[in-house]
């Protein structure tokens, strides 16, 4: 830990446009020691008007400014046509004596000086060296610029050890507000796609372990025969339609449907064991066939690898329902994904699964074995819950009080959904249950809400 603190800012933020200097000048610093490119604008650029209007607004609050860079002095002074502030060039950083230098310059104590810049190795290290404050901001990167350098990864390698250790601070007066609001932290798995990729890779190893201690016995048997008894079945289309949804992305999802109906297709779960959608379907990747489909990611549809199994995965939670089974994990996202087609069937989407800690899991705590038939035909998924017998109690789906409402910019699907218990030798209902409180942002063309379910 001792190395990396070395390379750990006082703090970090977005922009310099978002850090509060008349702040600053207030907390008892007095100067500050700025970097060039991808800290001010991006490698190379000139100077802009917001910067131009920046550097005089900071000016104003009686902070002074120098700029320490490793580039050459043509390079600055193509930046500083318009910005009156001192400069030293081929400053060498991580190097101490560029910052003690521009000490002097400023006329300026240790304590009374922050540095501000977009490498952890570079700049920031650099005031460590020197004992002075530091904040660290995002780097400037063009939407053209797809990868970024290995550098970049070990610096976010490095902030999220910082975050967390007791060393890590968000000092209000380092940033600016809207009044109210303060700061969010963002997890780890939020920082970039790398640190997405290693959280995701921990909670995959999590759940393999937690399987591999836990006590449960879960379906593995396939049968060759379908048992004799239907509990319930459903049938849906894999291919939808409309404005702003991708074809390409449409097939692919039933492509990867129909791959995990064959691994799925017939299995018997026995009383006692637990059905594991994941454990059942396996890993997805390009060499087993899987494409890119529709996922949810972040709050947006984009498209993944296996995308649509989640269509799957909510097909056997509407058999499940329909049963005495207990559904021991369940995760949901909208069921607002696509438009409705036709009559609206309650819990038609919704259901999550992801590789493989986002899981559905239900448990056979009846006496008697059941078995899941799925396939797909002619653009449409089939879905069959059997068992070895008929069941004391069919059980019915159904929908109240939906309507779509809008939140400050966004429209929601809202509605309560229930199931009926009913005992099939009387024909009564013997228990209503609240199954969803829906209330799901609506992820289609706002356009095609039908006008009289809005209210």
């Amino acid at each position: 830990m001792i190395r990396f603190k070395q390379f750990f800012p006082t703090a970090y933020c977005k922009s310099v446009f978002d850090i509060d200097y008349q702040k600053l000048y207030q907390n008892g610093y007095r100067g500050i020691l700025f970097d060039i490119d991808n800290t001010l604008v991006h490698h190379g650029d000139a100077s802009t008007d917001e910067v131009d209007a920046l550097f005089k607004k900071i000016h104003r609050t009686g902070l002074k400014t120098i700029l320490i860079t490793n580039n050459d002095e043509q390079r600055v002074l193509n930046f500083i046509k318009n910005i009156d502030t001192p400069y030293i060039c081929l400053a060498d950083k991580p190097d101490p004596s560029a910052y003690l230098k521009a000490l002097d310059i400023l006329e300026i104590k240790k304590e009374e000086a922050i540095v501000i810049g977009d490498q952890l190795f570079v700049d920031i290290a650099g005031a460590n060296r020197s004992g002075m404050k530091s904040i660290m901001v995002k780097f400037i990167q063009l939407d053209s610029e797809k990868k970024i350098g290995k550098r970049r990864y070990a610096e976010y390698l490095v902030l999220a050890i910082w975050r967390c250790t007791k060393s890590y601070h968000l000092p209000d007066y380092f940033y600016t507000h809207k009044a109210g609001e303060k700061e969010k932290k963002k997890l780890f798995c939020e920082i970039n796609g790398f640190t997405y990729a290693i959280s995701k890779e921990k909670e995959q190893l999590k759940r393999h372990l937690n399987d591999l201690l836990s006590k449960e016995k879960f379906a593995k048997d396939k049968g060759k025969k379908k048992l004799p008894n239907i509990v319930f079945c459903y049938s849906s289309d894999l291919i939808k339609k409309g404005k702003g949804i991708d074809p390409e992305l449409q097939y692919n999802k039933a492509k990867n449907i129909d791959i995990a109906c064959r691994k799925l297709n017939g299995i018997i779960v026995h009383p006692g064991e637990v059905f594991s959608f994941w454990r059942t379907i396996g890993s997805t990747s390009w060499i087993k066939g899987y494409r890119n489909g529709r996922v949810i990611h972040n709050g947006k549809l984009v498209a993944g690898i296996g995308g649509g199994l989640c269509n799957l995965g909510n097909t056997i939670h509407l058999l499940i329902l329909h049963s005495p089974m207990t559904v021991t994990e369940f995760h949901s996202h909208s069921d607002a994904l696509a438009p409705d087609h036709g009559k609206r069937v309650p819990f038609s989407a919704g259901t999550s699964v992801s590789y493989n800690y986002i899981d559905y899991r239900f448990k056979n705590n009846t006496d008697q074995d059941v078995q899941i038939i799925v396939g797909c035909k002619n653009e449409k998924l089939y879905a069959q819950l059997r068992s070895e017998r008929e069941f004391p109690y069919r059980y019915e789906i159904f929908e109240e009080d939906h309507h779509f409402h809008k939140e400050d910019d966004k429209y929601f699907r809202i509605s309560k959904i229930y199931r009926n218990v009913i005992d099939v030798a009387t024909d009564e209902v013997i228990d209503k249950e609240l199954i969803r409180d829906n209330h799901s942002e609506v992820m289609f063309d706002y356009d095609l809400i039908p006008k009289e379910l809005i209210r």
